[in-house]
C-alpha cells in the first residue's frame, strides 16, 4: 500500500485493512483518520473493523467520513489541528488518499495553503474539492 507524506505528522493512504494495522503502528503511526463512507464499494473494510484494529493495536481511530456532498465535512478545524499536531503521527485514508489530501489543503490558509497545494500537486493529487 502506498503512503505518501504530506508533512512531519500527516501521510494519507488508499483504503486500508484491518491487517494493515499491526504494520502501521510498526512504522510508528499513532492516529489513523477514516475519511471514506462505509459502503462506497462492496468488500471494502469497515470503519468499526479498523477501528477494532487500531484498537489492539493502541492506536487512535477518528471517523471523519465525507464525500463530494458534504466536503469538508462538520469540522474541518479541528481536523487540521489533528493533522497538524507534532505530537502525533497520523495515516488519513480514503478510496485513493486524494480526498484526504483534499481535505489537509482546505483546512489550511494563507501561505500555508499555498504550500500545502503545491506539495499535494507534486504528488499528484487532483485538488478539485479544495475551494481556496
Amino acid at each position: 500500500m502506498p503512503i505518501f507524506q504530506l508533512t512531519e505528522s500527516l501521510s494519507v493512504a488508499a483504503q486500508i485493512t484491518p491487517e494493515d494495522i499491526p504494520n502501521l503502528a510498526a512504522q510508528g503511526f499513532t492516529v489513523v483518520v477514516c475519511n471514506r463512507p462505509d459502503g462506497e464499494v462492496p468488500g471494502q473494510a469497515t470503519m468499526d473493523e479498523i477501528e477494532a484494529a487500531c484498537g489492539a493495536a493502541e492506536l487512535l481511530f477518528v471517523r471523519y467520513p465525507v464525500d463530494a456532498v458534504n466536503f469538508p465535512g462538520p469540522d474541518i478545524e479541528g481536523l487540521g489541528a489533528l493533522f497538524d499536531d507534532p505530537g502525533q503521527s497520523v495515516l488519513a485514508y480514503c478510496r485513493t488518499g486524494t480526498r484526504c489530501a483534499n481535505l489537509w489543503v482546505t483546512s489550511q490558509t494563507g501561505d500555508a495553503q499555498a504550500a500545502a497545494m503545491q506539495i499535494a500537486r507534486d504528488i499528484g493529487f487532483d485538488l478539485s474539492l479544495v475551494r481556496a
